[in-house]
């Protein structure tokens, strides 16, 4: 004869409490791994996010002062009046004034002109008033009519078409503590006035050395 004997209740349960415990321990390990990967996942985009921003501030701070001029033509750029301004504390910030191109000119300038045509405008006479052209010759911006800026003082040179029209800027980077963000601010009152360029950086010390060879 067959046999029919069956499972009882008892072992049934026994078979069902085995499965769950596997079942939870490997959705365990999976979850667990999922955070794992998360978590790595973050931390090389912040990797990359942060060299990036490193890469700037290394390229900027490297041209502080490009302009020429620039303190003995304007004295102080919104309010700053050294090339490199550095802030010791926790963390550290540092200012720096550099030119930066923002347009070229769309004709000649002679000298003793005082108006520039320029391929775009973004000057304004608050703070964005500070021109370089051509990297080396700096002019107070007086008044702004569409494309075309006058300047206080007449040029002092000739100036031909599409050459460089640099915007000077005092450029800060600093680290909000209250967001952990690293960010840079050009003081020239665009919204939002702080730029994002890295998240979750706790602290930031910048190494220097002065002419005098403190640091």
């Amino acid at each position: 004869m067959l046999n029919k004997k069956g499972m009882t209740l008892v072992e049934l349960l026994i078979v069902l409490v085995v499965c769950s415990i596997l079942m939870a321990a490997m959705f365990g390990s999976f979850i667990n791994q999922q955070k794992s990967y998360a978590i790595q996942d973050q931390v090389i985009e912040m990797q990359q996010g942060l060299r990036g921003a490193v890469d700037r501030m290394t390229r900027e701070i490297r041209m502080a002062g490009y302009g020429g001029d620039i303190l003995e033509a304007f004295g102080n750029v919104n309010g700053f009046t050294d090339i490199i301004t550095p802030v010791n504390s926790t963390p550290d910030s540092i200012t720096i004034l550099v030119a930066d191109e923002v347009a070229r000119l769309s004709q000649n300038a002679p000298a003793g002109t005082s108006q520039l045509n320029l391929t775009t405008n973004i000057f304004n006479t608050s703070n964005k008033r500070y021109l370089c052209l051509q990297g080396r010759n700096n002019y107070l911006v007086q008044a702004v009519t569409g494309s075309t800026v006058t300047l206080a003082t007449p040029l002092q040179e000739d100036h031909l078409v599409n050459e460089s029209v640099g915007l000077v800027k005092a450029i800060t980077y600093r680290i909000d503590p209250n967001t952990t963000n690293l960010l840079r601010d050009d003081h020239t009152g665009q919204d939002p006035e702080d730029q994002i360029l890295a998240e979750n950086v706790e602290d930031m010390q910048i190494r220097y050395t002065l002419a005098s060879g403190r640091w």
